[in-house]
């Protein structure tokens, strides 16, 4: 009897010896899925600004013809002190459907869309504009998110007529915990309900098993790695699809060498006077608004 209770204060001890030592990976590569409900997305444009019943100036054709939603792929690149965010170059062929747009078609990993109370929205990356930004033009699609936690400060990279980096500081987000859990890629996250100082209400899953307060799009601030994120005012979701661990630092060699670097004020400033502007009836919420396309 004696050896039995000697024996079981060993499992009970080792066991919680185990569990204070367990290994949290702060390396590694993440897969995001983005799904964007295009149709859903471009009735409410349509409708906010002044769109002609099923028609009109944003999208040149029916929208009942479009595809319910579309899907594009980015990895996400994670150490101690830093995230790196770029479009995956392996993405699957895009699927045909009978759109008039050659646009993939797919639902998001983790459980599909989540009942924030609204409809799930998604944004798109277009708008009028300088000549690199107008319609029909993908190129701002390639985007490139560059978050240092430890300094607090962000850049993105993308191209308009020419490579240009924002620089800005980290988005200053409120979060509300709730007691939702759901398991993303084999991880158990919980569910916290955040906004922008700008108003943007966003839905975050993250998991404390990747200590890393990062995310995709330039989101973080939490005690963990968000691995999903849903922005319901654009009806826009991304989803970890594979979590990889590694050894290996976030490289710095990311930047293009001839990119030309500006604060998002600056950036700002450069797009107020081109036909590419936000909607609102101040600067504040056109450049809400400018700033929300590019990012997400």
């Amino acid at each position: 009897m004696t050896k039995l209770l000697i024996g079981f204060i060993l499992l009970l001890f080792g066991t919680d010896a185990f569990a204070q030592h367990a290994y949290f990976a702060t390396k590694g590569t993440i897969n995001f899925e983005k799904v964007v409900y295009t149709k859903a997305r471009m009735r409410e444009l349509m409708a906010k600004h002044g769109g002609n019943g099923n028609r009109g100036m944003m999208y040149m054709g029916n929208i009942d013809e479009m595809p319910e939603s579309s899907t594009s792929n980015f990895v996400l690149k994670f150490d101690e002190n830093q995230t790196l965010m770029e479009s995956n170059a392996e993405e699957t062929p895009t699927k045909p459907n009978t759109s008039p747009a050659n646009t993939r078609v797919g639902r998001s990993s983790g459980g599909g869309r989540v009942n924030a109370g609204a409809n799930q929205r998604t944004g798109t990356n277009g708008g009028g504009g300088m000549r690199g930004m107008g319609r029909g033009n993908n190129r701002m699609g390639d985007k490139t998110y560059f978050q240092n936690l430890k300094a607090k400060l962000s850049e993105v990279q993308l191209q308009i007529d020419e490579k240009i980096i924002i620089k800005d500081s980290l988005q200053d987000v409120t979060w509300r915990f709730t007691d939702e859990f759901r398991t993303i890629s084999g991880y158990e996250c919980r569910r916290v309900n955040g906004a922008t100082k700008d108003s943007l209400y966003l839905i975050a899953f993250y998991t404390e098993e990747i200590p890393v307060s990062g995310g995709p799009v330039l989101t973080g601030g939490l005690p963990g790695m968000i691995l999903g994120l849903v922005i319901p005012e654009m009806h826009i979701n991304y989803w970890a699809t594979e979590v990889k661990f590694t050894t290996d630092q976030v490289s710095s060699s990311w930047k293009d060498k001839k990119a030309k670097e500006m604060s998002s004020n600056e950036f700002f400033k450069l797009l107020s006077g081109s036909m590419f502007r936000g909607r609102g009836n101040s600067d504040a919420q056109q450049r809400r608004q400018i700033l929300e396309q590019i990012l997400y």
